[in-house]
């Protein structure tokens, strides 16, 4: 079927806002596309590449990064501390599994987000949901509510910084392996889990030690020296997708240029909506959120409409049950898609199916409820003999107080307003998704080896 980048305008769309001045919004997305394109489709198909190894097992997926990102809190400060975050499980998975470990982070256009309800209501006032930055404000009044599509450029150019800075860490110097012990956080240091870091840490000097005692120069090595972090988000308001979607020059094939890896959410993946409609077309690797709500037969045609061509690498099902009904849901569906020989990136996002209500009100998640699924993930996929291929965490390098549990930070529900800062859903602060990490190496390296 003909295709093209406004396609998805003839089908039947959820979870977008309904912009009550249209002659703006056209005049917006029309600016917006005339921008240059945020990343390059050569890096998108390097990515896709990437995750063709994943789905082999050769290689592990680490994704994460906040939830929702904010204009507000939007700073240099809080992006390197998630970059330094993702080095250091990244470090402490590919020691521990020895094989590489693909990173991607939730950042530089993770605005837009999908609610279980279109209002909201406080004090029995109700008014439209807050549904990210790039879409309207988080402050309860009927003016801040009001999507605005001018705050799609706003969108643009912090992502733009963003990925400036991503990539001047990336090469400048900050993943140096010689700089290993630089990348614990402040906070973390005098921690027991910033010793086991720097145990670890040490170790990795003793190897690059003994490369130089074997007269390789390790400053010349751009691989003990960069690395590369590559972007992603939820590709939820297609106009701002839209906008950013270029052919690439070289193949002539439709990339979405707004990040490296686009995902379609669990309540916006129906297989004759837009947004189906919208993926089917683009060529980076995309992936697709899998609730408990999913059934085998409709798994296997939205992965055919997804990846026809049934690619390694295209397409990763992102599965989010619940530390009590992954048991249950998941099983089916991976014999199901190995039985049909589809090639497929598994990763498990232990997240957004374990959000629990503390006595207080706030949205939390309890970290033995995710370390639990995350142990389920892999336990189904080894029953299976199929591979686990990474993990999809909503993170954050900050000190906060979203997720209670764990033992490195024994937050209470009591704990939670303490430094509760998150824009939408709780997150894992650095020592949280840090111990994740280590416990995820010491308890399934054998598995993944």
């Amino acid at each position: 079927m003909s295709w093209k980048p406004s396609s998805w305008r003839d089908f039947p769309i959820k979870q977008q806002p309904v912009y009550p001045d249209k002659e703006l919004l056209k005049s917006v997305e029309e600016e917006l596309a005339s921008y240059p394109p945020l990343i390059f489709a050569g890096e998108a198909r390097n990515l896709k590449a990437e995750l063709a190894q994943v789905a082999q097992g050769k290689a592990f997926l680490l994704q994460g990064g906040d939830c929702a990102e904010s204009f507000s809190n939007f700073n240099a400060r809080s992006i390197k501390n998630l970059f330094k975050l993702m080095l250091q499980m990244n470090m402490v998975l590919m020691y521990s599994f020895g094989k590489p470990i693909v990173k991607v982070g939730r950042i530089a256009g993770q605005f837009a987000k999908p609610r279980s309800s279109d209002f909201e209501e406080i004090d029995g006032v109700s008014l439209p949901s807050y549904r990210g930055d790039i879409i309207n404000d988080i402050e309860f009044n009927s003016q801040a509510r009001v999507p605005n599509p001018t705050k799609m450029l706003k969108a643009y150019n912090q992502s733009a910084a963003t990925m400036n800075l991503i990539r001047a860490f990336a090469r400048g110097g900050m993943a140096d392996l010689t700089q290993v012990h630089q990348w614990n956080l402040d906070f973390i240091k005098d921690h027991d889990l910033g010793k086991k870091y720097e145990e670890l840490s040490r170790k990795i000097d003793d190897a690059m030690r003994f490369m130089r005692a074997c007269g390789l120069d390790v400053k010349n090595l751009p691989q003990l020296q960069q690395t590369v972090l590559y972007t992603s988000h939820e590709a939820l308001l297609l106009n701002y997708e839209e906008a950013l979607t270029k052919k690439d020059s070289l193949t002539g094939d439709w990339y979405d240029c707004s990040a490296h890896m686009l995902w379609i959410g669990d309540r916006t993946r129906g297989l004759n909506d837009a947004h189906i409609e919208y993926f089917r077309g683009i060529q980076n690797p995309i992936g697709c959120k899998v609730g408990p709500t999913m059934q085998e037969d409709e798994l296997i045609k939205l992965i055919d409409a997804l990846n026809p061509n049934n690619e390694p690498g295209r397409l990763n099902l992102i599965v989010r049950m619940g530390a009590s009904k992954i048991g249950e849901y998941f099983p089916k569906l991976l014999k199901k898609v190995k039985e049909e020989g589809r090639n497929i990136v598994w990763s498990c996002d232990p997240m957004h199916g374990n959000v629990e209500k503390a006595s207080n009100g706030f949205k939390t998640r309890d970290f033995k409820n995710i370390l639990s699924e995350v142990k389920q993930f892999f336990e189904i996929h080894n029953a299976e003999g199929t591979i686990a291929g990474g993990i999809h965490l909503e993170m954050t390098g900050e000190d906060v107080t979203e997720c209670i549990g764990s033992q490195s930070c024994a937050i209470t529900q009591e704990g939670l307003a303490s430094r509760y800062h998150t824009q939408c859903d709780p997150r894992l602060n650095a020592k949280q998704a840090l111990e994740l990490a280590f416990m995820i190496s010491d308890t399934l390296q054998g598995a993944l080896r």
